[in-house]
């Protein structure tokens, strides 16, 4: 049987805009449930590079990527936010007075009465290259983010795609990566 949640807003993000979100809505004593694809908290930040310094967030001149996430969910604990993590949301209707029911891929279900989208760049993947078989190598030799640079210490380590997010970890991996 599908449980039919009640809250004040409806989150769909759980970034760090999706984390202040609820750090405001708790301010204003609402309560918050956030729907996020990925399985933890955080997104993009937590996901493909924890261990990157962020340098534009205010009153932090350089932070790290999983720090930030760790303040802001520190930040919006004492207002008790509900998380349904690795899931999306599949279905928002508008009821006749007013709110709104979210209906996500597990079919949880969240009658709300505002909805804040803190998604980014929405539910993402890895773009896998046309390789058969890749999936074998997946998390064993074939990574599509650095969770923690001190996996890749003394190893080998080549980096395709990610635009000015491979130039940033082929800088931050060279140090540490084997030299051949």
């Amino acid at each position: 049987m599908t449980e039919i949640h009640k809250t004040d807003i409806v989150v769909i993000g759980a970034g760090p805009t999706g984390l202040f979100s609820v750090f405001e809505a708790g301010m204003l004593k609402m309560k918050c449930h956030v729907i996020d694809s990925l399985e933890v908290i955080g997104g993009q930040c937590q996901a493909l590079y924890p261990e990157k310094p962020i340098y534009d967030i205010p009153a932090h001149p350089s932070i790290l990527a999983s720090e930030l996430i760790e303040k802001l969910e520190e930040q919006a604990k004492p207002f008790d936010p509900i998380y349904h993590l690795n899931q999306r949301v599949d279905k928002v209707e508008k009821n006749a007075d007013g709110s709104f029911t979210v209906t996500t891929s597990k079919h949880n279900v969240v009658k709300c009465k505002a909805i804040i989208i803190a998604a980014g760049c929405g539910a993402f993947g890895p773009n896998r290259p046309p390789l058969a078989r890749i999936e074998e190598f997946e998390e064993k030799s074939v990574f599509y983010a650095v969770r923690s640079k001190a996996e890749f210490a003394g190893k080998n380590v080549v980096i395709a795609g990610g635009g000015d997010s491979a130039v940033d970890w082929a800088l931050n991996l060279a140090p540490i990566a084997k030299k051949v």
